[in-house]
């Protein structure tokens, strides 16, 4: 069994691996006040529920965009699981050329995506990650990743929107009965949705005149499957790209 642990800005994402098969999966809430005694209990919790000791763990696979709290995650898998994680970071075997001017600014998250990417999708590829930021991936034919682009998560959007506007209200994202809104939150939601839908748009066309008209589009993160109804030119839905990617970045790193 493989424990695969993604820790985000706002989701900590864990999944456990019985081979190639994700067989369970979570997502907690990040919390910076944490101690490393509670997240070893929480994992120890999640496992015990799943029916799995750590005894039968094979290994964890960890990934970080969050450094306060990558220290404690690893501190509570060695005091509470009794292993060792492999961290994704500088030297570790990923399958992946960076291209990136300064390859250690590359999230470690947007690196699991595109080893994942590259293995069960192939390139050339654009990934798009709606998490806290919305992030577009570019990957060549050859497995490079060049770099892409980085703006606001929807969600984010929407509170700013909330914070810094005293009359539009807090709101949850779905779609609305029109584009056109007839009240404020319709209008709020047309706006968040079918703003960020034309973006992805107009991105994948750009990213298309670089990367070649065959560019592959896959979406992952919490809102992958709200925005891809509403356009075409997403392909592929992948909700759990990122621990795939910790999976088969482990696999690499063995032996």
């Amino acid at each position: 069994m493989l424990l695969t642990i993604d820790i985000g800005n706002t989701n900590l994402t864990i999944g456990l691996y019985e081979g190639e098969e994700l067989a369970w999966h979570w997502r907690l809430a990040t919390d910076h006040n944490r101690m490393p005694d509670e997240y070893g209990l929480q994992l120890l919790g999640l496992l015990t529920h799943a029916g799995h000791p750590p005894a039968k763990l094979t290994g964890i696979s960890l990934a970080s965009v969050v450094p306060p709290l990558t220290g404690r995650v690893v501190q509570a898998c060695r005091e509470y699981l009794k292993t060792e994680p492999l961290v994704v970071d500088a030297g570790v075997k990923t399958g992946i050329r960076i291209r990136y001017e300064d390859p250690k600014a590359v999230g470690a998250d947007r690196v699991c995506d595109a080893a994942a990417v590259m293995n069960l999708y192939g390139g050339p590829a654009c990934v798009i990650d709606f998490g806290t930021a919305t992030t577009f991936n570019a990957l060549t034919k050859e497995g490079d990743y060049l770099g892409g682009a980085i703006t606001a998560g929807i969600n984010l959007a929407a509170e700013a929107l909330y914070t810094r506007a005293a009359k539009l209200p807090r709101i949850d994202l779905q779609r609305p009965p029109n584009v056109i809104g007839r009240n404020t939150v319709h209008a709020m939601q047309s706006g968040l949705l079918y703003g960020y839908v034309s973006m992805v748009e107009g991105m994948v066309e750009r990213f298309r005149r670089e990367l070649g008209p065959e560019t592959k589009v896959i979406a992952t993160g919490g809102l992958a499957e709200v925005v891809a109804k509403e356009t075409l030119v997403i392909q592929h839905i992948a909700p759990w790209l990122t621990l795939d990617g910790l999976r088969i970045i482990w696999q690499l790193n063995q032996g």
